[in-house]
């Protein structure tokens, strides 16, 4: 008996199909606030990724996930962190508008840091020696390690009993 197996139909997007899917990701990625700034860095940090966006302003003005930097990291020390660039730099123009994702607040507020210190050097290259001293501009790297198969966690093994 003759097997009933259909050759496989290669399905095509006709032309409008096409243009149509250009149109929306044209959309989507001019929908992004760095459509409308002229000054973009990332900072990374463990799990978290901040994007900074800078606009010239004649007020400085931070805002966070469209809360204030203050609002945001409600702890002193992780605004010390945040704001750490601006004041090695005496930067005290210009709206940043950052969006942060993923990870804790600590390495949020790293990564901030992180992207505020490359914009800065994109606006000014002087302040480049300064923030490096400080390792500003140094990505941190360093991530959770992953569990292994037959541990409790990354290298913590189950507590041996001899009887």
């Amino acid at each position: 008996m003759p097997s009933k197996r259909k050759t496989p139909v290669k399905k095509t997007h006709e032309p409008s199909t096409k243009r149509a899917i250009k149109e929306v990701a044209k959309k989507v990625v001019d929908n992004k606030p760095a459509a409308s700034s002229k000054y973009y860095a990332v900072g990374r940090r463990k799990c978290s990724v901040a994007r900074v966006y800078y606009h010239i302003a004649p007020q400085q003005e931070i805002h966070v996930n469209s809360k204030t930097a203050t609002e945001y990291f409600q702890h002193p020390i992780h605004q010390k962190i945040v704001l750490s660039p601006l004041e090695t730099s005496n930067f005290s123009k210009g709206k940043w508008i950052i969006t942060v994702r993923g990870g804790g607040l600590k390495g949020q507020a790293e990564s901030v840091r992180l992207g505020i210190s490359r914009l800065l050097v994109i606006l000014d290259e002087n302040l480049k020696p300064a923030l490096k001293k400080l390792k500003f501009l140094t990505r941190d790297s360093r991530v959770k390690e992953r569990k292994k198969y037959g541990l409790k966690r990354a290298r913590r093994a189950p507590q041996w009993q001899k009887r």
